[in-house]
């Protein structure tokens, strides 16, 4: 069957040359976004509860720009002065540009990474003498203790925020050729928004590892994987696949 519609469980990129919008104008389909999950903040009485001592810590990880946020949030709520000489290490140098928001750039110390937490690991093996505080959300990589672990790091984690299912209830009785997710928790909002859903004719796209562990678990049917050799992006294995299927 032709693609003509695909839903993209993720908010609308703001830039206007979103590869996604370029899919959409390139293959002639209608490409919309919504968001299945969002992050809610967990209270500063919550975190309390947590009873991780935040002046013990002489360094950060930080593996998204949200983590970054509600680190400094709930430093602020609960009246903690990061020290000057607090040290970040951060998953991708955007996260550590983005530190510019709440720190002087130029004055910290700052590590950062490629992209995947394993090009971090080794600038933080180098300073394994330091307290690491990890910020994260209820849901976190099982890699990322995992290599902390395995390379002897002493760290401690911290749940800042959650990430929560949304309602989708007014998409009931919306339908797309196309549904696209990249995340364990993309699946389990689909169910719980429609625990009774049928793939029947719906492909479903799904990136990384863990979302076609989670596709599969759900007794659903992959039809378009990424990354791979031939696409490292989505939007390339969407892309394929619609040639491919649209041609006939």
């Amino acid at each position: 069957m032709k693609v003509k519609t695909i839903l993209v469980s993720q908010p609308e990129p703001k830039s206007g040359t979103s590869p996604y919008h370029e899919l959409g104008k390139s293959q002639k389909v209608n490409v919309d976004f919504r968001s299945f999950i969002h992050l809610e903040p967990v209270a500063a009485s919550d975190v309390r509860q947590q009873k991780v001592p935040f002046t013990d810590h002489t360094a950060v990880i930080l593996t998204s720009r949200h983590a970054a946020d509600h680190y400094f949030r709930i430093c602020q709520e609960m009246r903690f002065e990061v020290p000057t000489s607090m040290k970040y290490f951060c998953m991708s140098e955007a996260i550590a540009f983005y530190l510019q928001k709440y720190i002087t750039y130029r004055k910290r110390k700052i590590y950062y990474g490629k992209q995947r937490f394993v090009d971090l690991i080794g600038s933080i093996k180098k300073h394994k003498s330091e307290k690491f505080l990890l910020p994260s959300s209820d849901i976190l990589k099982p890699v990322i203790p995992q290599l902390l672990e395995d390379n002897g790091i002493n760290y401690t984690r911290v749940v800042l925020y959650k990430t929560v299912c949304s309602d989708l209830s007014d998409l009931e009785n919306v339908f797309y050729d196309v549904l696209v997710f990249f995340s364990p928790s993309g699946i389990k909002s689909l169910f719980q928004n429609f625990p009774n859903f049928e793939q029947n004719n719906t492909r479903i796209a799904a990136f990384g590892k863990t979302t076609l562990k989670a596709v599969a678990d759900a007794g659903l049917k992959v039809d378009i994987e990424a990354p791979t050799a031939k696409a490292p992006s989505m939007t390339m294995a969407i892309e394929q696949y619609i040639k491919k299927v649209n041609k006939k």
